[in-house]
Parts: structure tokens; sequence; C-alpha cells
């Protein structure tokens, strides 16, 4: 049967919009800058210096984002402050990130490959990590950076920046596991906390999971700072 031409014009317009938002996040650095703004919002700077980019190439794919509706940025003072247009934004990039994982085994052998340099690393997920809470075993480190704590982060997490870890290793009891964590599966923050943790003497391991994860799954967080 023929599709009217009304009705063929509609379809066309509609999924020509819904291509916008896939062409926005075709490119991989737009989608760890998404990544990155799931922890919080952040300056075009700050963004630059996480993602390893200049400014320049920062500011161009934000734009692009920016003109996708997929973030929003607001001047305060002399910085623009840049944050996902909505929660749903963080929801599409978990989306995009599991649906990969289900699909390509790239994804497994390219982490497998990284973490062969970390043997011996355990990890833990959400169900594991409450069940040592509840038993009082564990303590919960945060070792992103301090606005990304600031902007939402699990309950009773201490913040102990990467940065700041070896020189605030003795704020840490040796008596109790400790938990670290970052930004998600991806995100070799944690990794390398653990590794000096464990070379300091600490019984240290990782959560896999990160705040786009919990968010995704209705978690709770907190906002503000802790510690």
């Amino acid at each position: 049967m023929t599709e009217p031409s009304g009705d063929r014009a509609f379809k066309d317009a509609i999924y020509a919009q819904i291509a916008r938002v896939g062409r926005a996040v075709s490119h991989p650095r737009r989608l760890e800058l998404l990544d990155l703004l799931c922890q919080g919002p952040a300056t075009v700077e700050q963004l630059a210096r996480k993602s390893s980019l200049s400014v320049g190439s920062t500011s161009q794919h934000l734009q692009a984002l920016k003109e996708a509706r997929l973030v929003r940025g607001e001047r305060r003072g002399t910085f623009v402050v840049y944050q996902l247009q909505d929660a749903g934004i963080c929801a599409l990039f978990h989306s995009l990130r599991t649906v990969a994982e289900r699909s390509y085994a790239e994804m497994r052998v390219i982490t497998e490959a990284f973490l062969a340099d970390h043997a011996g690393l355990e990890a833990v997920d959400v169900g594991q990590l409450q069940d040592r809470i509840q038993g009082e075993d564990v303590v919960l480190v945060d070792v992103r950076p301090p606005d990304e704590y600031r902007a939402g982060h699990w309950p009773g997490a201490l913040s102990v920046p990467l940065d700041q870890l070896a020189e605030r290793l003795a704020d840490l009891p040796r008596d109790r596991q400790i938990v670290a964590y970052c930004r998600g599966p991806y995100c070799v923050l944690s990794l390398h906390a653990v590794d000096l943790l464990r070379q300091e003497g600490f019984e240290a391991v990782r959560l896999v999971e990160g705040v786009s994860d919990w968010r995704a799954r209705g978690l709770p967080m907190v906002e503000g700072y802790q510690a």
C-alpha cells in the first residue's frame, strides 16, 4: 500500500529531529563530556582538564551538544558553567553504554586487556557494597574531584580526591576495608587509588558502578561536602 505523501512527510520530519540527537552523540569525545556532566555541572576549563582536551576543542564539542539541546550553559561571573539539559540525558548516556556493552565484544576485550595491568584487583558491585556497609566492615571513599563529590555522592562516602590520597592516608583506618569509587566502570581514578592503597598496606577494593549507574537504578545520593 502506498503511503500518503502527508504521512511520509510527517514521519520524515519527526525522524529527522530524532537524528539530531544521534548526530550530536556520534563523537566519542562528546560522549565522554556527557559522562563527565553526569557527575555534575562544570566549566569549559574543568571539562577540558578532565578530558585531556584543549579548551577550544571542548568548547566546540559543547556547542554541538548545546545545539542538540542536550546541554545548556549558564554564565557565572567570568565563567560559563555547563550542565545536562535534564536528568534524561544522563539516562540516555547510560543506555548507550549498556547497549554497547551488550552488543560489542570489543568492550569486554578492551577492558580486560587494560585491567590486566592491575593484577589481583578486586571489584565489587552495589549489592556487595550494601551488604558490607550493613556489616560496618568498610569505609567508602570517593576519589573524584571535589566539585563532582559535592554535586552528588553515595551517602556516607568520604571525599578523598585521588591527587590528595597519598597525603591523607593517615585519615583512613587500617583495620577496615577501603572501597574506592569514581565515575563508573571505565573511570581509572579508582583503579589508581586502589593500587596506591594496596601498596601502602591497606585492604582496598574498587566499586565498579558510578553516579550514572546509581541514578539509572533510582538509588539515593547526597549533595554537599562531608569530608
